[in-house]
């Protein structure tokens, strides 16, 4: 479980493998992406849209020609962008403004100026959303929107929220706020099939149809905390973690996916409302939004991952706050570290689950010796998911590179193409770097027997982590 799991895991445990035997879906497995990877570029597989229309091919060709010539020679660009068009309808989208939002502080102070803002409506995903501080006003500041006319609606995770009191949203309900609950721990107010281990792991707020913030940050006092090169004795790690703010014609796609789970959850009608007004060009970013829901031919995030690793050429910089892999994911980053991809992985050192941390170690020896590079962040619980490859392919977004995540998950991440935003990640990357230790297998190889006992143990159940 994502998302302070060592606080909901043992409370559900006994629900979730009961959930997992009654259905089935332990058989579930994730696809063989070598299977979609395309042997080169098809002649014509970049189709972009601007707005709500389809860029002529000529126009198409043209925009990534361009993007090409701005970073080193590599294909990436046309391969992924091949394969995407080959799993998914989500397409490529021209003229998108994305801000990079590298902490909870700066995440949270963007969504109460874009909730305040609002004119019209406000629709908000989240897995947890907790009864605290930020929580609170989080809900007083929705509460005065609703109150001048904005329509708020609101799906939580039933399972991410369990420590949430009814109370909590039932004012928000009987202040007129739509709210669905996903995935209820009650089967008897489920929506279809009772299933705990499918939870809601995206965090997508949208405003007025016109802007989208999303990545991996809960509404949780947890990431407020101020990240610093130390902490006091005794006081708790704060949570770094990473969004982004997009405005264009991204902003769409995740509206589709937020109507999406609304109407499969059975939610209250949405009715009166300007949910996708005319979208124009916002800035020069290309980017797509990829969305995913359980099911073995629909793990576009899961293919999102292998796929740009596998197209890497120079460098691979990835933060992960669950690095859990299946050997797909373990084959990806050790083929690409022996083709002389630069590969750096930063995870946590310290997490809210030790036996996750035990279950990442496990997997440290193959991909050190296969010449990946690994650090551990200090001084604070690494919860972001991101990624850039070879100066020019960035994602943001909720998706661990663990089992739940990738099989059990409805996740979503933004996918961006260009060389400016790129350079924003690296500085970023940078600067965690800064704060890790890095993993040596001179000193890894000699590390105590109850630890690697611990790491063995860990994985055998990795895919209950």
């Amino acid at each position: 479980m994502k998302d302070m799991r060592g606080h909901i895991h043992k409370r559900y445990f006994a629900l979730l493998l009961a959930s997992s035997l009654s259905l089935g879906s332990g058989c579930a497995t994730l696809p063989n992406v070598s299977d979609k990877i395309p042997e080169a570029p098809a002649k014509d597989p970049d189709h972009i849209v601007s707005g709500n229309a389809l860029l002529p091919p000529q126009r198409s060709k043209e925009i990534m020609a361009r993007l090409k010539q701005s970073v080193r020679p590599s294909d990436i660009l046309a391969r992924h962008n091949a394969l995407m068009e080959s799993v998914t309808e989500t397409p490529l989208t021209k003229g998108n403004k994305v801000t990079l939002l590298i902490d909870g502080k700066m995440a949270y102070a963007t969504m109460f100026r874009e909730i305040a803002a609002a004119r019209d409506h406000v629709n908000l995903e989240t897995f947890i959303i907790e009864d605290d501080d930020v929580g609170r006003k989080f809900s007083e500041l929705l509460l005065k929107k609703q109150a001048e006319g904005v329509q708020v609606n609101l799906i939580y995770d039933a399972v991410g929220s369990y420590k949430t009191p009814a109370a909590f949203f039932k004012r928000l309900r009987d202040a007129g706020i739509q709210i669905t609950q996903f995935n209820p721990i009650n089967p008897l107010k489920t929506h279809g099939h009772w299933l705990l281990k499918h939870p809601d792991h995206r965090k997508i707020l949208i405003v007025d149809g016109k802007v989208a913030i999303s990545g991996g940050i809960n509404i949780s006092s947890n990431y407020s905390v101020r990240l610093s090169g130390g902490n006091e004795e005794g006081a708790p790690l704060p949570w770094r973690d990473t969004d982004v703010r997009v405005e264009g014609p991204m902003v769409a796609e995740f509206q589709k996916l937020f109507m999406a789970t609304w109407q499969a959850q059975k939610g209250p009608k949405l009715t009166g409302r300007n949910y996708f007004p005319v979208l124009k060009e916002e800035g020069d970013a290309l980017g797509r939004v990829v969305g995913s829901t359980p099911g073995h031919d629909n793990r576009i995030t899961f293919v999102v991952y292998v796929s740009a690793i596998t197209f890497a050429e120079h460098s691979i910089h990835l933060t992960n706050a669950y690095l859990i892999p299946d050997s797909q994911v373990l084959d990806a980053f050790t083929d690409a570290a022996k083709r002389g991809v630069d590969v750096k992985i930063i995870v946590p050192a310290k997490s809210d689950s030790s036996r996750a941390v035990d279950a990442a170690r496990y997997n440290y020896t193959r991909l050190l010796k296969a010449g990946v590079k690994i650090y551990e962040r200090r001084n604070a619980i690494l919860h972001a998911k991101t990624a850039v490859i070879d100066s020019v392919w960035s994602t943001v977004g909720s998706t661990n590179l663990d089992y739940w995540s990738l099989l059990s998950d409805d996740e979503v991440n933004s996918i961006v193409l260009g060389k400016g935003f790129a350079i924003e990640m690296e500085l970023m990357f940078a600067k965690d770097l800064a704060e890790s230790d890095q993993i040596l297998w001179e000193t890894w190889k000699h590390r105590p027997w109850f630890d690697r006992m611990k790491e063995s143990v860990a994985h055998l159940f990795y895919r209950l982590m």
